[in-house]
């Protein structure tokens, strides 16, 4: 029953790396907005930048979870898909718009399948859980709409991409702090007397 105990501690305890990428997410959707005028060249650059933050964070939270000796493969497959999208704008930045729409778009769908997958988990340790999941379908369907519109302009793929960014990041957020709340009652609930 410890065990148990300490597994759903250590899992209320990292509460704190959703707010670091919803605040990473943040920051890249309002960068995104500020300078909507963004050549191709930069656009690639911040996508880097935050797809690589992002899967490394992924990856840190595989190592947390195996630690923990929980479920770690859906941490992994998000870090892999993050770090890789990330590389391959830095390797290629000279990349066509259409090429860095359909990496954009396969990174957004495979990070918001293992997002769902996460939020299932979760919920097996957290009743009624939902914001998670609501991040991943968002995910998803940024990814099905840049797939389904790879004619639209650059600038439209900026406004579209920061919007996600943005939205995406405040869910998040919001996860975080509810996270937060329930390890500060859950501890409560479970101090030893």
């Amino acid at each position: 029953m410890r065990q148990g105990t300490d597994r759903i501690d250590q899992l209320l305890s990292n509460w704190w790396l959703l707010l670091v990428r919803g605040v990473i997410a943040v920051l890249f959707g309002i960068l995104a907005f500020i300078w909507p005028g963004l050549t191709l060249l930069a656009l690639v650059l911040l996508f880097g930048i935050y797809t690589l933050a992002d899967g490394l964070l992924a990856l840190w939270l595989t190592f947390v979870a195996a630690r923990e000796q929980r479920r770690w493969w859906p941490f992994l497959v998000e870090g892999i898909a993050g770090v890789a999208a990330g590389i391959l704008t830095f390797i290629w930045p000279g990349i066509t718009a259409l090429v860095l729409l359909y990496i954009i778009a396969a990174w957004a769908i495979v990070t918001g399948i293992l997002e769902i997958i996460a939020a299932i988990r979760l919920r097996e340790v957290i009743e009624g859980e939902w914001l998670l999941g609501l991040g991943g379908v968002l995910s998803i369907l940024l990814g099905v709409l840049l797939a389904a519109q790879p004619a639209a302009g650059a600038l439209a793929l900026v406004w579209l991409i920061a919007a996600y960014a943005v939205v995406f990041g405040v869910v998040l957020i919001a996860l975080a702090l509810r996270v937060r709340g329930w390890r500060d009652r859950y501890r409560a609930a479970h101090a030893a007397p």
